[in-house]
């Protein structure tokens, strides 16, 4: 591993990817920084963190045979390897909200942001963005979302968490590699948020409905049991879970 430490970026995704034109990066180089002044989320949202106070990084993974169908997979992963290394530090009530979301009950505490660098059919490498709230306080406005320090009341040594995480990566993109789709599935799943649970969607026409998360689809669409007993699959930018 090799890790390159910025005081700040405006993204640690674009650095990395950057750095790729220009050397030849091992597996596993990791980019982090102290202040990201243009950090994404999911659909172009935006990732807002006190400098210092928080662990916003990126990963480059590098693969030989995982295709562009099984890319869901790779995600998969990084929130089990998340989730992981978090249960390490006995942060309460943790579940994966659909499809990367890091929660602590009802609240966010870590982002993700995959970028996938393809050779055809096939995935060449992947960039791994990670937005962990650490010891941040104030998240001006936004009550749905905590840090390890809200949780706790303590600080935390980022380094420890930051390698924590690593090293939980390193553990679940190996069993994607072994082929291990079987056991990751049912780990996802497992630590689904709200599977199972009654609760209200919007979709793309922001209509409400009520339905039960029953899983996921092989290719990562969520499963959603209507009301009237049917499943029906949603992709990303189809729904909305109100919670």
């Amino acid at each position: 591993m090799q890790l390159i430490k910025l005081s700040a970026t405006e993204s640690t995704n674009a650095y990395l990817k950057d750095l790729m034109q220009h050397r030849q990066l091992v597996d596993f180089t990791v980019v982090t920084t102290e202040k990201q002044t243009k950090g994404r989320g999911q659909m172009g949202t935006s990732w807002i963190s006190e400098p210092g106070k928080n662990l916003t990084f990126s990963v480059l993974k590098r693969y030989e045979g995982v295709t562009v169908a099984q890319r869901f997979w790779i995600n998969i992963s990084v929130s089990l390897a998340i989730h992981s290394a978090l249960d390490q530090l006995e942060v309460p009530s943790l579940r994966i909200k659909w499809p990367n979301d890091i929660m602590s009950g009802r609240t966010k505490i870590c982002g993700i942001l995959i970028e996938n660098i393809l050779s055809g059919q096939l995935i060449h490498s992947c960039i791994i963005g990670i937005g962990l709230n650490v010891n941040q306080l104030n998240f001006q406005n936004l009550p749905k979302v905590s840090s390890l320090k809200l949780l706790f009341g303590r600080d935390f040594d980022l380094e420890k968490v930051l390698l924590a995480i690593i090293d939980q990566l390193k553990k679940y993109l190996k069993l994607l590699e072994e082929g291990q789709f079987k056991e990751l599935g049912s780990q996802y799943e497992a630590r689904l948020f709200r599977k199972g649970m009654p609760t209200a969607f919007k979709n793309k026409e922001n209509q409400l409905f009520m339905g039960m998360i029953q899983g996921v689809s092989r290719t990562g669409k969520l499963l959603i049991q209507l009301e009237d007993d049917s499943v029906q699959e949603f992709d990303l930018k189809e729904v909305q879970m109100m919670y």
